[in-house]
């Protein structure tokens, strides 16, 4: 039986603290790119597993928090390379609406999916790369300097991204509200009166 050295102990401790403090959120990374919670669950199962492996073996990681994600961003590449499914941004472009499994207050809920479905319209019409970043940062709240680690670009690029989605969809959202009140002073020139 091979004894365990207070090094490993000691490495073994600390990897346990960072599963318990990313695991949610590498979760929900997951999820938001595949719209599968078992699947989600199982890259981020596997992430902490290649995590562990090159850590075991010695490799040095500087930030641990970037170097998960990129590992399950990688993961979740990979998954869509080799099999040819939908990505989630596929599924919503065909009306797909991820839903939450934990009926509490019913209106709250609704009125939050609501909410979530107006920004995903809204961020469904910027770039990819653009919607990536503002995710990261915003839904993940990712650091720039950690997105810039996960996509393997400069962080200038990741913050001129990061500035231009913002302005786009400022953008989008600006026309979509005069595009909403100039239908509500529609509806209200044509509502009948008593």
């Amino acid at each position: 039986m091979k004894k365990i050295t207070e090094h490993q102990k000691a490495s073994s401790d600390q990897f346990l603290k960072y599963y318990d403090q990313y695991s949610d959120d590498l979760f929900r990374f997951c999820y938001h790119k595949t719209s599968d919670r078992e699947l989600a669950k199982d890259i981020t199962q596997e992430t902490f597993v290649k995590a562990w492996e090159y850590v075991s073996k010695g490799g040095v990681v500087d930030n641990m928090r970037a170097f998960l994600y990129r590992t399950a961003h990688n993961m979740v590449v990979d998954h869509f390379r080799k099999k040819s499914s939908s990505s989630l941004d596929d599924m919503l472009e065909t009306g797909y609406e991820p839903s939450n499994d934990e009926p509490n207050d019913q209106s709250r809920m609704a009125e939050d999916r609501l909410d979530g479905q107006i920004v995903l319209s809204m961020l469904n019409e910027l770039d990819a790369g653009q919607r990536e970043v503002l995710l990261m940062k915003y839904v993940e709240e990712l650091t720039i300097s950690e997105i810039s680690d996960i996509l393997g670009e400069k962080e200038n690029t990741v913050s001129v991204r990061l500035h231009r989605g913002l302005k786009s969809l400022r953008e989008v959202y600006e026309l979509k509200s005069k595009v909403n009140d100039d239908s509500k002073d529609d509806f209200e020139k044509n509502e009948p009166k008593n």
